[in-house]
């Protein structure tokens, strides 16, 4: 999401977090217990459990509840097996989607997530289909009014690829995924704190929805997002207010 509509956007998905506490934080539990599996519960030497665990910090996660799941995927405890799948697809006017999910039951996630392409007005796509409009990155994202000059020289001292600033004002860094914490302390010890911080996948090109479609294209998105199964959505439709 990029233009006019990128700050709209962060705030409105801040929102639907705060909204939505509970869901967060069964998605987080997830990403901790994946993260665990695959890297091991030493914190220092797994960088998406780092990860994993600064969301749950944000989302005021108690730190007991943290341990408590990283002791429960590292084998401490019993759990459930989860395997992460990506689906692609298309949304209103053709504007691309990717979905990231956890799950323990692909059959289940997978009818999910078709039925909500198909009844809010979108198309299932094969995989491949969107993915390559959208690069892997990590993404910072500082408000408008903040001083780009400063943050540009602190963003490309500390490593970022790229400093963009927004029609809205709003001004990203852009980081390869490997220098995403790098970059993210450096700016935070230079004084800058991000609304929005994130490895993700960013859209290469936007499309613009406005009116009916605009509204339409955030329903089919809500909708995809509120599944049980659903770890994160990505889409390149810029929606005006």
């Amino acid at each position: 999401m990029a233009g006019h509509s990128k700050w709209a956007n962060i705030q409105h998905r801040k929102g639907r977090q705060d909204e939505k506490r509970g869901k967060v934080w069964t998605r987080i539990i997830r990403e901790i217990t994946v993260a665990t599996r695959q890297g091991g519960a030493d914190v220092s030497a797994n960088p998406r459990l780092r990860l994993a665990i600064e969301k749950a910090k944000a989302a005021n996660m108690p730190a007991d509840r943290v341990k408590y799941n990283i002791d429960k995927a590292s084998g401490s405890l019993e759990g459930v097996s989860y395997e992460e799948i990506r689906y692609e697809g298309y949304g209103i006017g053709g504007a691309a989607v990717m979905i990231d999910t956890m799950t323990d039951n692909r059959v289940r996630t997978v009818a999910e997530v078709r039925h909500a392409f198909s009844k809010y007005g979108g198309n299932m796509g094969t995989d491949g289909s969107v993915a390559f409009q959208f690069k892997h990155c990590g993404q910072l994202v500082f408000a408008p009014g903040t001083d780009e000059d400063k943050l540009m020289e602190a963003a490309l001292e500390a490593g970022a690829e790229d400093v963009i600033t927004d029609a809205d004002g709003a001004i990203e860094v852009l980081t390869p995924p490997a220098d995403f914490e790098v970059v993210k302390n450096a700016l935070e010890a230079a004084g800058f704190k991000p609304e929005l911080a994130e490895v993700t996948m960013r859209a290469e090109n936007t499309i613009e929805l406005a009116g009916e479609d605009a509204a339409r294209m955030q329903k089919l998105l809500d909708i995809i997002e509120d599944l049980d199964d659903v770890q994160a959505v990505y889409h390149n439709a810029e929606m005006a207010e």
